[in-house]
């Protein structure tokens, strides 16, 4: 099967880009509500996963004042641990392996440039669908 199937194209998808300063990262997050974003540099290439932790660890180990805030980079964060990505062309049993201990996979193309995530959630409904016997109503 084709992972693109599961495909949330990177124009439906809140990132944030390194340049962008602390307080814009923490508005966007706030406004979409998530806790984890992608994280892409100017030529969209995915540099890692940024999560409302990385933002109060950063915060209070690096910071003293709201005022620093609007000068902060992004890329000045240091961050716990990024969601692992994977090329368009990965076969289902490498996405399977990451969306198990991620709860979305960015997805590369051949350049590793960010083309969009694939979510757990998503996945997990297909694989119910799949599973359920034809006929029987879903819950």
């Amino acid at each position: 099967m084709n992972i693109l199937f599961f495909l949330t194209p990177k124009s439906e998808v809140a990132y944030i880009n390194c340049d962008d300063t602390l307080s814009e990262a923490l508005e966007k997050m706030e406004s979409h509500h998530y806790a984890a974003v992608p994280l892409l540099n100017h030529q969209g290439k995915y540099m890692g996963t940024l999560t409302e932790g990385d933002l109060l660890w950063g915060l209070k180990n690096l910071y003293d004042s709201q005022k620093d805030m609007r000068r902060i980079r992004i890329a000045e964060i240091p961050r716990r641990q990024d969601n692992q990505p994977v090329l368009a062309d990965a076969a289902m049993e490498d996405l399977l392996e990451k969306v198990i201990n991620q709860n979305f996979v960015p997805v590369l193309d051949d350049h590793r440039c960010f083309i969009g995530i694939i979510t757990r959630k998503d996945v997990i409904r297909y694989l119910c669908k799949k599973r359920q016997p034809s006929g029987v109503p879903s819950v």
